[in-house]
């Protein structure tokens, strides 16, 4: 079950009850993950270690026009600015400093395998058989890291665009896979780096237009070849094990989204 409809069945259970018993309840504590992760630490500049890389996960998305979050431990400016934009976008106090609140927020959004609410590890699994996360160049569990960090900006993405459901229709793939759709040769799907994606409430060029401040270093939608029909995003610039240069790759042309923008 969801943490956040675990939470949500809690409080409607206590509007039934006498005032005295509500205040209990709505007083406790906010519900942490259970199998994910606990922050036990503020997180401000200047802080390193595995509980800021852990939070740089969650924050990807948050990146800014044209930017990426590294996910390298160190809080530094770049992380400070991800941060407040994801505190300003969730309605916090958006100092830049990961406390409490910035905590709390993130495990309402999170699941007990750590993906974000609305995205899950099935769906961004191998589209032709959904076999796993081996057969591509990286490990099976560097593969999956890298989609959970997908699924973070895809949460990003979709609650800029207001909360309104995103699809995704391919998500990892096997090199056996890749072959077999006629994808590229070195494409970012073999790392679990993109996501091709569809809406039934969002034009495909909103989509690919807000896809530009959520930390997407690959976009590709209509107007670019073979890309009418749906929107790949990716993180290029991240993958120090491709072949490809780690630059901003943008071309979506009946959109208006292009490398300049």
């Amino acid at each position: 079950m969801r943490m956040n409809t675990l939470t949500r069945a809690i409080v409607a259970f206590a509007l039934a009850l006498p005032g005295a018993a509500i205040a209990t309840v709505v007083a406790a504590p906010a519900a942490q993950a259970d199998g994910c992760y606990t922050w036990q630490r503020t997180l401000s500049q200047g802080r390193s270690g595995d509980d800021v890389r852990q939070l740089q996960i969650r924050v990807a998305g948050w990146a800014g026009a044209g930017g990426i979050v590294r996910v390298d431990g160190r809080f530094g400016p770049e992380t400070a600015a991800a941060v407040r934009r994801f505190q300003s976008a969730y309605g916090l106090r958006s100092d830049g400093v990961a406390g409490r609140q910035t905590f709390d927020k993130i495990y309402q959004l999170q699941d007990n395998d750590c993906t974000p609410a609305h995205f899950s590890y099935r769906e961004m699994d191998d589209n032709c058989g959904r076999s796993g996360w081996s057969g591509g160049p990286l490990s099976a569990d560097r593969t999956r890291e890298n989609a959970l960090r997908t699924m973070w900006k895809l949460e990003a993405l979709r609650h800029s665009l207001g909360d309104r459901p995103l699809y995704v229709t391919s998500g990892f793939r096997s090199s056996d896979c890749n072959r077999r759709v006629g994808g590229a040769s070195d494409s970012q799907h073999l790392y679990g780096n993109a996501a091709d994606l569809t809406s039934r409430d969002r034009s495909l060029c909103q989509v690919a237009r807000a896809a530009r401040n959520h930390g997407f270093s690959g976009i590709y939608g209509p107007g670019y070849p073979d890309h009418d029909s749906h929107v790949h995003v990716d993180s290029r610039r991240e993958n120090n094990d491709d072949r490809t240069a780690n630059r901003t790759s943008w071309s979506a042309p009946d959109c208006g989204v292009g490398a300049g923008d």
